[in-house]
């Protein structure tokens, strides 16, 4: 089986032999099969699909809807290309630099891949009182939020704990709802482990856990401080985060900027993300260009036709796992997110990654069809006009699914995980070490 290791190795080979593996007019396409792939002749682009591409973008200037002539297309059957427009030409894709970050991601942990943060005290515990500090280890945990902390106090309380005579120390790389500042993460912490202190958001949050979930109350005496490190401690907790794979899920039906960041600064920044993403999709670095792991900025920049590879390069990485790249996108008519949010028409099933910036209005993914089957594509649109541009969009992606016939949505890219029930604040991933006395 070919692992995205492989592939890489393979397009770089025939780049440098002078070989485009997906070229924009000729192209050379791989035919997957048992040991070395075998090279095919492609076939002209569709007619008929050249004209629909003609008259999508003239629509949009016919409205007046666009800023630049260049208007990135890209779509493709698998390793077919059925229509390339500025397709290797790097641009801005808003977040849709988020499939980078998502592919660097499964490349360098795997999609079961849980962060840990472990909980230490410095005294012993005498009648319901830790008389000395509460210890957190952070573990980069990138999704560390206001139900994980929940679960943790009533993990904490479980081992006799009400009160903290000392101060709660952070330790290491701990994040809590995105804040990186270790003093505001630990505050948010004290705060969410002792429900006598908490914010109406809190409660709010609480109250759409699961019926029955104890109200902890965890009561710190001293200061929230941070340390690179303590002398003498004893472990009690290890928390274990969602899966990476959930993780992901949640950063790409949100979009959520600040994840994104966080994730792309544990793999080592932006060009570690740009590097694993190329390498393993098997496009040129040129075509992929960052400066963050989320897609905010016009200097991100990345071609259609890498945009395109990289989904593909996920969905063969993922088929050895119990999970298709629906797990890691927001998926038409089952998630909601930006989707919803911005009131999309996507043709259900679609399996796809929105993005935004100021004048950029991006859309890619996978959409079944009948008589094509999986069909990838990449639209990055220039345009100031979002709500008019992402109309036309989805108007686009029914015409194709018009012409090349409806189907059910196959297996390979039918989701188990949804992006909107988690299972944050399960506490089976509060492992309990021993008890003191």
């Amino acid at each position: 089986m070919w692992d995205l290791f492989s592939y890489g190795i393979i397009s770089l080979w025939l780049e440098m032999a002078g070989i485009q593996t997906i070229g924009q007019n000729t192209v050379t396409i791989l035919k997957w099969q048992t040991g070395l792939p075998q090279l095919i002749s492609p076939e002209n682009s569709d007619r008929i699909l050249t004209i629909k591409v003609d008259e999508y973008l003239k629509g949009l200037a016919a409205k007046r809807l666009l800023t630049s002539d260049a208007q990135g297309i890209w779509i493709q059957s698998e390793f077919k290309l059925l229509h390339g427009r500025e397709g290797t030409l790097p641009m801005p894709g808003a977040s849709l630099t988020k499939i980078a970050t998502s592919l660097a991601a499964l490349e360098t942990w795997g999609p079961q891949h849980q962060f840990e943060t472990s909980i230490s005290t410095t005294g012993p515990i005498t009648n319901g009182i830790l008389r000395g500090d509460l210890v957190i280890n952070g573990g980069n945990d990138p999704y560390f939020v206001w139900e994980e902390a929940i679960a943790l106090g009533n993990a904490i309380q479980k081992l006799g704990i009400n009160q903290v005579t000392g101060n709660l120390i952070v330790v290491g790389d701990f994040w809590m709802n995105h804040q990186t500042n270790p003093i505001v993460a630990g505050q948010l912490l004290r705060e969410g482990i002792n429900s006598a202190t908490w914010s109406n958001n809190v409660r709010n949050i609480y109250n759409r856990m699961p019926p029955g979930t104890p109200l902890p109350k965890v009561a710190i005496a001293g200061s929230v401080i941070s340390q690179k490190s303590v002398s003498t401690e004893i472990p009690i907790i290890r928390h274990k985060s969602l899966p990476l794979i959930y993780i992901l899920k949640t950063m790409n039906v949100e979009s959520n900027n600040k994840l994104a960041e966080i994730i792309a600064s544990n793999l080592g920044g932006a060009k570690v993300v740009q590097q694993k993403a190329a390498w393993t999709a098997g496009v040129p670095q040129a075509e992929i260009q960052l400066i963050n792991g989320s897609g905010l900025g016009v200097e991100n920049k990345i071609s259609p036709r890498a945009v395109s590879a990289m989904l593909i390069a996920i969905q063969r990485y993922l088929q050895t796992s119990e999970w298709v790249i629906a797990d890691l996108f927001p998926v038409s008519g089952y998630d909601r997110g930006t989707l919803v949010d911005q009131s999309r028409s996507i043709p259900q099933g679609s399996a796809v990654k929105t993005g935004t910036l100021n004048d950029v209005i991006a859309l890619a993914g996978v959409i079944p069809t009948r008589e094509e089957g999986l069909v990838w594509f990449t639209m990055i649109n220039r345009s100031p006009y979002w709500e008019a541009t992402r109309v036309e969009q989805d108007k686009f992606l029914q015409q194709l699914v018009s012409l090349w016939g409806v189907t059910e949505v196959p297996a390979v890219i039918t989701p188990q995980i949804n992006g909107n029930r988690l299972g944050l604040g399960a506490s089976d991933r509060n492992q309990i070490l021993g008890q003191q006395n």
